[in-house]
């Protein structure tokens, strides 16, 4: 990839982000989480934890310094519509219990998906209330599901969490474990924490603007802001293809 002045490749925007990563769940689990990496793919680049032969790693999770949980964390990244900043094409976040093949939750992340939603979370659990519900309607997904002769599962469904722009973090998730289980953490997990999380949440709400900059212009007048209109307005993407308003 040639790098112009002053502007970074995709390589080098990924390996940052992989840096970040790994200042994340270090600054929260311990310094001996296991680094992540970016490597070129060809179309894509994936960032995540990996070993010598580049085979994936979990993120070991100890509870009472004991080893219960781990965390599959996968991204693939490439340029964003603009090719002007970096995008996550797609986003795996997966919680393991220890020991066990299956996962327990499933937070996925697929940047040209409008159905299911791009951004949504599966649940690996049963109940028979869900099950009975997913092969009731005699249409759209269970009606699929029903002619390929499947038993039906909670962990088919895909539960929204904010569509493409507002979807939860790693961040997000690591703050999940934390408040529910307990799990062991560094002395300033929270400060690291709250820094991540605070950094994401303005990277995605600069990317909402640049989907609704009219909006945006509009509640910066409000509060006083002067703002003006560019003078040679650029294209306009249709609202269909924006993906803020996608689910």
């Amino acid at each position: 990839m040639v790098k112009a002045d002053g502007v970074l490749t995709l390589d080098e925007l990924a390996a940052e982000f992989a840096n970040t990563l790994t200042a994340l769940t270090r600054g929260v689990l311990g310094e001996d989480t296991p680094r992540f990496h970016a490597v070129n793919m060809g179309t894509r680049i994936r960032v995540s934890p990996i070993n010598d032969a580049e085979v994936i790693q979990r993120i070991p999770i100890r509870i009472n310094s004991e080893p219960r949980l781990s965390l599959m964390a996968r991204y693939y990244c490439c340029w964003d519509g603009a090719s002007m900043f970096l995008a996550t094409d797609r986003a795996d976040v997966h919680l393991f219990y220890e020991g066990i093949p299956d996962p327990l939750l499933r937070y996925e992340y697929v940047r040209r998906s409008k159905e299911p939603p791009g951004a949504h979370l599966q649940v690996h659990a049963h109940r028979d209330e869900m099950a009975y519900l997913l092969r009731l309607a005699d249409a759209g997904r269970p009606k699929t599901k029903l002619k390929h002769d499947k038993l039906p599962r909670l962990s088919e469904m895909h539960f929204p969490v904010g569509g493409h722009r507002m979807r939860p973090s790693l961040e997000d998730v690591l703050l999940f474990l934390q408040r529910e289980f307990a799990i062991d953490t560094a002395p300033d997990w929270r400060a690291v924490l709250e820094e991540h999380l605070a950094d994401w949440r303005v990277t995605q709400l600069k990317a909402s603007v640049r989907d609704a900059p009219d909006a945006a212009a509009e509640v910066l007048r409000l509060m006083g802001y002067e703002v003006e209109a560019p003078k040679v307005p650029g294209a306009r993407p249709a609202q269909e293809s924006v993906k803020l308003y996608w689910p």
